[in-house]
């Protein structure tokens, strides 16, 4: 079977949907499928079998900024790979995201599955899906990441879809070499923007974690504020994005990896990879983290926004090793749940034919 994978945000920019597009088509080719991958992209990047399908400008959506394909490039591109593929079928992530998603169902002609990502529905959003209600005729199958992201896909465009989750390549994270460190760490990867509630997280990392390092790795639009407000606490390390190796590496060093977002999380992709790396894992008690994570069991809820919350669980769990450990090895379990793998063969019932 030969498959499209298509990503409207670009893969040069890390994210999780582009995350998600990469892991898949390892997982679909590992088990003896035909994948390519459809998206923009504006460097050199790892990714097999790429059809580029442009650069990408900044799309602000959802509290965050999407790098999206848009002119008519992108369009030719989009029509010339789904004409002349030979596609069994069409795996198409955020079917609705201008522009490239609009474009690949426009040009369609083979069977397609619509996976929703986004959790959120405001007032722009449902009636720029309304306008698009025409187009949802070409998702054969719709799935969604998470039942906030059902709900979204529904209410913005009368989409019922069944829910299968994110994937996360669990051999990468706990086969990784722990980074080297000097003493107990917590860990912050991701966007450098309001929503993902960094600042939350600084402000908590205060002088009773002298014994502690705080790794803070990716950017964004906050990262220089931020960086300023706090450059005289030598217990942050600001390290820029990193690589894929080096984000599992630093993941399976660290004792506890944070994820303080406030809101529009559909699903956390980055609790997972913690988790399969061995690391503790510290989060938000907010939709899409709660339906993934049991909160005492594999991991630990905060209310989102309260940094004083935040330090207490985070200073609760560095010291006390009993408990880190039974979350640590809880958290192992649920990983495997979410394995990439699994994930794979639950859409290939789906691309064969399956009901959705």
């Amino acid at each position: 079977m030969k498959v499209a994978e298509i990503s409207p945000y670009s893969l040069s920019v890390p994210g999780g949907v582009q995350g998600q597009v990469i892991s898949l088509a390892h997982a679909l080719r590992d088990l003896g499928h035909e994948v390519e991958i459809l998206a923009p992209c504006d460097e050199p990047t790892m990714a097999e079998d790429l059809i580029n399908l442009g650069s990408s400008r900044k799309w602000y959506a959802n509290g965050s900024i999407a790098p999206v394909a848009i002119g008519m490039g992108m369009q030719s591109a989009v029509r010339s790979a789904l004409r002349d593929g030979g596609f069994d079928v069409i795996h198409l992530h955020e079917p609705l995201t201008p522009f490239v998603g609009v474009a690949s169902l426009r040009y369609a002609h083979a069977r397609v599955v619509g996976t929703f990502h986004r959790s959120g529905a405001s007032l722009a959003y449902r009636a720029y899906g309304h306008l698009l209600l025409p187009l949802r005729s070409k998702i054969d199958v719709a799935v969604a990441v998470s039942p906030e992201a059902a709900d979204t896909a529904r209410r913005v465009c009368g989409v019922h879809c069944q829910v299968l989750g994110n994937g996360v390549e669990t051999s990468r994270f706990s086969g990784a070499e722990p980074w080297r460190k000097d003493g107990p760490v917590v860990m912050f990867i991701g966007r450098h923007e309001h929503r993902k509630g960094l600042g939350v997280l600084l402000e908590a990392f205060d002088d009773s974690f002298d014994d502690v390092e705080l790794w803070v790795a990716g950017d964004g639009p906050e990262t220089l504020a931020l960086h300023q407000r706090y450059r005289g606490n030598s217990r942050i390390k600001w390290l820029g994005r990193v690589s894929d190796a080096e984000a599992a590496s630093r993941m399976k060093a660290a004792d506890i990896v944070c994820a303080p977002s406030l809101y529009g999380e559909s699903f956390g992709v980055v609790l997972l990879e913690a988790m399969a790396a061995g690391a503790v894992v510290v989060a938000s008690d907010i939709p899409g983290y709660r339906d993934l994570m049991r909160d005492g069991v594999d991991g630990v809820l905060v209310p989102p926004g309260e940094s004083e919350a935040l330090r207490v669980a985070l200073r609760t769990a560095l010291d006390s090793p009993e408990k880190r450990e039974s979350l640590r090895s809880a958290g192992l379990e649920s990983a495997d749940r979410y394995s990439t793998v699994r994930l794979a063969k639950s859409y290939i019932d789906l691309f064969t034919g399956g009901a959705g």
